[in-house]
């Protein structure tokens, strides 16, 4: 049976579709926000948890661990906002999703393959709530 010739109708399998993106997206930007937050108190302590001798686009590690912790912040809210169905809550979640995947490039040289898992993680929340975020029309 297709999707077309569901009982319910085909929008109900769109949406669906929709709701476990936006359980994905909001879940992983908090996740991530919490990560971040840890990740940024790491760096700001000059911890030996990172590669050694690493060089920073600009800075050092103590000032990429405060702009970590302060995504991480900002990026949890996002996530709540985004579980409560507030519609600003979508296109700041995407801009901070995106804003943190600068972010993780930019600090690349710490943890290298840490920064890449978090930087695909981060497109694939844009990606749901660019595509699932928005309020749908009913046809």
């Amino acid at each position: 049976m297709s999707s077309m010739d569901s009982p319910r109708g085909p929008s109900y399998d769109l949406e669906e579709r929709g709701a476990g993106w936006l359980v994905f997206s909001a879940s992983m930007l908090g996740l991530a926000g919490v990560v971040g937050l840890i990740d940024g108190i790491v760096t700001a302590t000059k911890s030996s948890f990172y590669v050694s001798g690493s060089r920073y686009v600009f800075s050092g590690p103590a000032t990429w661990g405060w702009i970590m912790i302060i995504m991480g912040v900002i990026t949890i809210l996002a996530a709540f906002g985004i579980f409560r169905g507030a519609q600003w809550a979508r296109w700041f979640g995407m801009g901070i999703a995106s804003l943190q995947a600068l972010v993780q490039l930019l600090s690349i040289q710490s943890y290298p393959f840490w920064s890449l898992c978090v930087f695909a993680l981060d497109v694939l929340v844009v990606y749901g709530l660019a595509v699932y975020g928005g309020r749908r029309l009913d046809v």
